[in-house]
């Protein structure tokens, strides 16, 4: 299994999965595309994906990951906690929507060796999406920049909202840096790739996935420091650069950072902390303290939840909480134990990048980009499987003529 060469099928699969997650709800586009037929096309993606995945493994070779035994489980609660319907017959949708999802990903886990397969995989569709989003700011640059969000980039081709384009741009920054200091890119390459995404990063004004950016990047590039010379030099230059703009730019990044909002608004959040205070003030059955309400569309009361912790805890209850913390620090201790490698690394980053935008993000526990995110940091930090050695045949024996084999008599 280790020596299997990884098909190209599989940058398919996972580029209809990235298709899936991106979600139906977001700006309005150029071209209007009703919800109905956005929905259509990432479940018809996701049902691809499945089909693909199982032609391209066939005899259902897996890797045994409790990662992916953990997120099985998620499932399960998740199942139970929508059979009641307390969230509508849409809970069970999304419930056979996660069975395809994490059943594709099992069938993906054959290829999982530690090595950066899945990251450029990763990297590449992101960036795809990128690119659709830049199109739309050239084609459009009002309805790619409305003043209904503030200004913000958004996707004026596919509906995307700036927190959605904030996060693909910063997590294929963070990798693709990675790439460059373990010379697994040239600079040519790599810069092609970072300079629009950190460029369109700044155009959405979002402040989880700069933060994600900074802090996950520098976690990961201190785990390479001891052993990268390339590693201490970048890290040496950053705290450099950082230190330069803190003091010479801090009036402009402080504004850049408050969006106009005033203190009191940021402090709570843009609104999020009275949401959360009302979700957990709300009455709840033993029931639905253990089991959530159900599988739903990660809001309370109309609006956004907007923290992964706390949807989960709405829709999967205590459970599904207790289940994703584990999924977080089983990954990240693993992490830990690995030796320093590139690949810890991009796990590294890509495990804190997910911690941080929990607080302000949902995702973590339904079908969504940031359990790729962690998908490609499992398969990241699987160890490579022992490589079968081959059955050599025996060398045909020689045919020795009889008057060989007689002793000769002297």
């Amino acid at each position: 299994m280790g020596t299997d060469h990884t098909p190209k099928i599989v940058g398919t699969v996972w580029g209809l999965l990235v298709l899936n997650t991106l979600g139906s709800a977001g700006a309005k586009t150029i071209v209007p595309l009703p919800r109905s037929l956005i929905q259509m096309v990432t479940m018809g993606a996701l049902v691809a994906a499945f089909a693909l995945a199982l032609a391209v493994n066939l005899r259902l070779r897996i890797r045994a990951s409790a990662f992916l035994l953990l997120l099985t489980l998620l499932l399960v609660a998740s199942v139970i906690s929508s059979a009641d319907l307390e969230s509508g017959f849409g809970a069970l949708f999304r419930c056979a929507r996660l069975a395809l999802f994490v059943g594709t990903l099992w069938l993906l886990s054959r290829w999982w060796d530690g090595d950066l397969t899945f990251v450029r995989h990763h990297i590449r569709m992101y960036f795809a999406v990128l690119g659709s989003v830049a199109a739309g700011l050239v084609v459009s640059p009002g309805a790619a920049m409305p003043e209904l969000y503030g200004g913000r980039l958004v996707g004026a081709l596919w509906p995307l909202t700036p927190p959605q384009i904030g996060q693909y741009a910063a997590v294929i920054t963070g990798l693709t840096v990675l790439l460059v200091l373990g010379r697994r890119t040239d600079r040519v390459s790599a810069a092609v790739v970072i300079v629009p995404s950190l460029v369109l990063l700044a155009l959405t004004h979002t402040r989880t996935a700069t933060l994600g950016l900074l802090i996950g990047l520098a976690l990961a590039i201190g785990s390479l420091v001891l052993t990268s010379a390339a590693a201490r030099r970048f890290f040496g230059w950053a705290v450099l650069c950082a230190t330069v703009a803190a003091v010479g730019f801090a009036s402009a990044l402080q504004a850049w950072f408050l969006r106009g909002q005033s203190k009191e608004n940021f402090s709570n959040l843009t609104g999020r902390a009275k949401v959360w205070d009302a979700l957990l003030a709300a009455p709840r059955t033993t029931s639905e303290k253990l089991f959530g309400v159900g599988l739903g569309d990660k809001s309370f009361g109309g609006l956004p939840i907007d923290n992964s912790w706390l949807a989960v805890y709405n829709e999967q209850g205590l459970i599904g909480v207790t289940l994703v913390a584990a999924i977080v620090i089983v990954l990240g201790g693993v992490a830990l134990l690995r030796p320093p490698s590139l690949s810890r690394a991009c796990a590294i980053f890509l495990i804190s990048y997910c911690a941080i935008a929990s607080y302000t993000e949902a995702g973590l526990g339904d079908a969504s980009p940031y359990l790729l995110h962690l998908t490609v940091a499992a398969s990241l930090l699987a160890a490579p499987a022992a490589a079968t050695p081959r059955s050599t045949p025996d060398a045909p024996r020689r045919r020795v003529p009889r008057w060989a084999l007689r002793s000769e008599v002297t």
